[in-house]
């Protein structure tokens, strides 16, 4: 009869030699090997030396043999990438990796879009392949397809997200204010927010809302946008503007300033909230109080 610690030293030794391996396998090869685990025993073992996975495992062989000059397989150099890359998009986004050896559903598509949004913002929709996607994102192209059967969808549903996160939050932040010109106010402010902040998402939102994009793009986009417009649209309404303004230039002019602040905004001078307060002045007719 084996002890069992000695049970726990080849389920760990399993761990170190076979990092891969799932623990149903682990479990299936001890038996054969003669020592009495189950599978939930070796999930047991693992998870109390912190190897509940294959990324944690691995991680740990690579530190056990880093200083012998040995190295991990291609393979397994590979999947310690994609871990590395899940882990840092999931903490990008508010997100925790799950528990498994692979992200869930969700978890995975968002970390797609937010690969995506990256690679859209740096070098742009045309500059951006789904192969490009798929590294960034620490996954194979195949599944990045999985989820989104071409580039455009992927495009649409980043946009798509970004207005979802950027409606939201003006809609939120609108809320408990009543003065008219304050809310168009704060309004502005999270639309220049979202075109120069960090959410890689919402500036695409932000800096893609006036861009010329492909036909079929525009097509497709033209619903997000149009709910944003009528958000704008109810915010000028409100203000009471004398009948001889043309509220959709007005709008189109409000919108253009604030989408523009991309272009020279630097951070550490005027935050996008004193941004958005100066150019409300100007837009009010203060700009010679």
């Amino acid at each position: 009869m084996r002890t069992r610690a000695a049970v726990e030293t080849a389920v760990l030794r399993q761990a170190r030699e076979h990092p891969q391996r799932g623990q149903a396998k682990a479990a299936e090869e001890l038996q054969r090997l003669g020592y009495t685990v189950s599978t939930s025993g070796v999930r047991n073992i693992w998870r109390k030396h912190g190897l509940e996975t294959a990324y944690k495992r691995l991680k740990a062989l690579e530190k056990q043999i880093g200083a012998s000059g040995r190295e991990l397989s291609e393979g397994q150099k590979a999947l310690l990438r994609r871990g590395d890359v899940t882990r840092k998009l999931a903490r990008a986004s508010g997100l925790h990796p799950g528990g498994g050896d692979y992200p869930a559903p969700d978890e995975r598509r968002r970390q797609i879009l937010l690969g995506a949004a990256e690679l859209f913002v740096r070098h742009g929709y045309g500059g951006t392949s789904i192969r490009d996607i798929a590294q960034r994102s620490g996954l194979l192209p195949g599944s990045v397809y999985h989820y989104f059967p071409a580039k455009e969808d992927l495009f649409i549903a980043v946009h798509r997200e970004g207005f979802r996160q950027l409606i939201a939050r003006v809609e939120e932040i609108i809320r408990s204010e009543t003065d008219p010109w304050r809310r168009m106010e704060l309004a502005c402010a999270a639309h220049i927010e979202a075109s120069v902040g960090d959410n890689s998402i919402q500036k695409i939102t932000g800096t893609g809302l006036f861009s010329i994009h492909e036909e079929g793009l525009q097509r497709r986009l033209k619903a997000d946008r149009e709910h944003y417009d009528r958000l704008f649209r109810g915010l000028i309404d409100d203000l009471g503007l004398a009948r001889s303004i043309d509220r959709s230039l007005f709008r189109l002019g409000l919108l253009g300033a604030v989408n523009w602040a991309r272009v020279w905004y630097r951070p550490g001078k005027k935050t996008p909230a004193e941004i958005a307060r100066a150019v409300i002045r100007i837009f009010r007719g203060d700009a010679k109080r």
